[in-house]
């Protein structure tokens, strides 16, 4: 299984917009993935109730789980989008 760790770059963390997009993202990758906070369990990143419940802010340090054909490029594309400000316009 791959991982990356990631720290959240949005000002407002994974709430709302930025979570919407970051699961739209993960949604749309070819293999399942998952994010956990720090040493909690991984949850669903394809489902925004359970990204929201991380309650990941800016700065938090997250990790992201994938397994498969082309999770490398998945997951690399994913932490990109989590260190960037999500919530720029």
């Amino acid at each position: 299984m791959g991982t990356r760790t990631v720290v959240i770059g949005s000002t407002v963390g994974l709430h709302a917009r930025p979570a919407a997009k970051f699961t739209q993202a993960a949604a749309a990758a070819a293999v399942p993935v998952r994010i956990s906070l720090g040493t909690g369990e991984p949850v669903d990143a394809s489902s925004m109730l359970a990204v929201m419940t991380l309650g990941a802010g800016q700065g938090a340090e997250v990790t992201l789980h994938a397994d498969g054909d082309g999770s490398d490029a998945v997951l690399d594309a994913l932490a990109d989008l989590l260190a960037s400000d999500l919530d720029a316009a």
